[in-house]
């Protein structure tokens, strides 16, 4: 291979693998996503302690559970952010930082997947639960989609006059328990079929090592 050609691959080469700058923005936009759940997480939690004397048991249960949520959320999209940085941009150079997390210092692809796939599952196990809650309601309200719903929902006006909250309809089916059900036991499985490939990877042999050791 001639100097010039071998000069044009390495050009080449350098672009091809200098494009992954162009992934930092799409990070900075999930810095930006962070912080706006900030704002509706203050958002959740004034809304708790303003309802903390009006509010049932089973209101701000919910009010909690979708703080968590946020929450989780957000440590989501910090994995993202600092595991897709330093394993597909550039290396954060955090060795020796007091508050450099643990698994970065071992955070691959098959870590990240497997980090994000638990993480979704959590995210997915709160708003489960949330519909568990949720359901105890079914059968003693209408649902709001129906008429009886809709005829239902003029109580707020009232309701919101004299500043208590009340429950005039329902948004859980028995069908849709069923089917987020469903959905987060496929979470589940997934989570365990991407685990179990990624051990599976790690336990191949290796290149040039014979199954002997020779």
């Amino acid at each position: 291979m001639s100097k010039e050609n071998t000069s044009q691959m390495s050009l080449l080469s350098t672009l091809i693998f200098s494009s992954r700058w162009l992934q930092v923005p799409l990070y900075l936009g999930l810095i930006v996503a962070q912080g706006v759940y900030v704002v509706l997480f203050v958002k959740e939690l004034l809304h708790l302690v303003k309802g903390a004397v009006s509010l049932g048991e089973q209101e701000m249960m919910l009010i909690v559970l979708g703080l968590i949520d946020v929450v989780m959320i957000s440590n989501l999209l910090m994995m993202v952010i600092v595991g897709g940085y330093e394993t597909f941009v550039s290396r954060l150079r955090l060795q020796g930082h007091p508050d450099q997390p643990e698994w970065l210092s071992h955070v691959n692809a098959s870590v990240l997947k497997v980090k994000l796939a638990m993480a979704i599952i959590g995210i997915s196990s709160i708003h489960l639960l949330k519909t568990f809650i949720e359901a105890g309601s079914l059968g003693g309200l209408p649902h709001c989609a129906s008429p009886e719903g809709m005829a239902a929902t003029a109580a707020l006006a009232a309701a919101a006059a004299t500043g208590k909250v009340i429950a005039v309809c329902s948004t859980v089916t028995s069908l849709g328990v069923m089917w987020q059900t469903i959905i987060h036991t496929i979470f589940i499985l997934s989570a365990i079929g991407i685990a179990w490939t990624d051990r599976l990877m790690d336990h191949s042999p290796r290149p040039g090592k014979s199954g002997n050791g020779q």
